[in-house]
């Protein structure tokens, strides 16, 4: 029987795969955090909305990744503590992230994003993998909108 026959959901991840989700699993974990100190530092109600949005689809897409490193007996990456949250008054205005450069930061996120997706799923050769990369992927592509 060949790599490629088969249920490729029964054969074990490949070095690729298991780099590959780990290595997202560890980056949205840190942009989860980093999302959260930002939500800290927006007056703009709708980059609250969108921040809010990124945060939760980040944690939805953590606990899938976790789900399948484990099915697959592979340890997971250590996790930043959730950050806690705080008033925008409280934060000195010179210590304070601008709402544009929080724009422009969710936006690098985002389409970084999209290209570690792509990734992943040209590297996968188990099809359940690639798959749930192209449903993070078309997820992504809709923030916001």
């Amino acid at each position: 029987m060949g790599i490629l026959s088969g249920n490729p959901k029964e054969e074990p991840m490949h070095y690729g795969e298991v780099f590959g989700t780990w290595a997202f699993l560890t980056t949205t974990k840190g942009l989860i955090a980093c999302h959260q100190t930002m939500l800290n530092h927006t007056g703009d109600k709708d980059l609250h909305k969108l921040l809010v949005e990124v945060i939760n689809q980040g944690k939805q897409e953590s606990d899938q990744i976790e789900l399948l490193l484990k099915e697959n007996n592979v340890g997971l990456p250590p996790s930043p503590p959730e950050r806690p949250k705080a008033n925008l008054e409280d934060i000195p205005v010179g210590a304070r992230l601008q709402d544009p450069e929080i724009c422009a930061s969710v936006s690098i996120d985002i389409n970084a994003g999209l290209v570690a997706c792509s990734q992943i799923m040209g590297q996968c050769i188990r099809e359940d993998i690639a798959q749930m990369f192209a449903q993070f992927h078309t997820k992504k592509s809709g923030i916001g909108c």
